[in-house]
């Protein structure tokens, strides 16, 4: 699972990784200046597209999907194990990757909480 936390004194997104989930991506945490974040949207389909190559991570079809992939030149870091609960924050060029693949508990929530913050 992912915690998605906005950092306001230092204008940065986290995403943390919790249990297991670090060890699949081989990452305890991701952060991106929330300057260079454009998005966040609920996607539970984005589980069932091609993931590209994997990079370093785990990847069990149906399982979890976990750690850096390149699709079509851009790297994509993910953090899924229930579809379900897909969040997908789109980010600017010149940030470390092009999208963050999560899950989180409250996908709905973490939207709000991410647009929000690039709102302000």
């Amino acid at each position: 699972m992912t915690e998605i936390a906005i950092d306001r004194t230092r204008d940065m997104l986290t995403v943390r990784l919790t249990g297991l989930d670090r060890l699949w991506a081989l990452k305890s945490q991701v952060e991106v200046p929330l300057t260079q974040v454009r998005g966040a949207t609920h996607d539970p389909g984005i589980a069932h597209e091609r993931k590209g190559t994997k990079l370093g991570g785990t990847h069990m079809p149906g399982v979890i999907t976990a750690g850096r992939f390149r699709r079509h030149g851009d790297l994509v870091f993910w953090a899924v194990r229930k579809p379900a609960n897909t969040v997908v924050v789109e980010l600017a060029e010149g940030a470390p990757y092009s999208r963050l693949v999560v899950e989180t508990d409250d996908p709905r929530a973490t939207v709000d909480l991410v647009e929000r913050a690039i709102a302000a």
